[in-house]
């Protein structure tokens, strides 16, 4: 019921199917976005370990491309695109709320 005026809002099933489809993607990014974010800082932590390695030892460090380097950019591009997924949900929940 709305203050002042006297009268019950319904709840739609608009307002249902977007809280459930909301819930569901964020449900579903969080698990696409869980997995890669934390293997991509383990190997984010190998790679500043290697440097402080090869910084303690004097050698120089060779900036190319390595098969890590391209590792951890697929694993931060998948757990972008599983967080774009769940702020979809947020979105799609926040709709759901604003909607009448």
């Amino acid at each position: 019921m709305r203050i002042g005026t006297g009268r019950a809002e319904r709840v739609g099933p608009l307002n249902i199917a977007l809280w459930l489809g909301g819930v569901a993607l964020i449900a579903i990014g969080y698990t696409r976005a869980r997995r890669p974010w934390a293997r991509y800082q383990e190997l984010k932590a190998q790679d500043a370990n290697v440097a402080r390695y090869e910084s303690w030892r004097g050698g120089v460090r060779n900036d190319g491309t390595t098969g890590a380097s391209v590792a951890m950019g697929v694993l931060r591009r998948q757990a972008q695109i599983g967080g774009a997924i769940a702020i979809a949900g947020v979105v799609l929940v926040f709709l759901g709320f604003l909607i009448r």
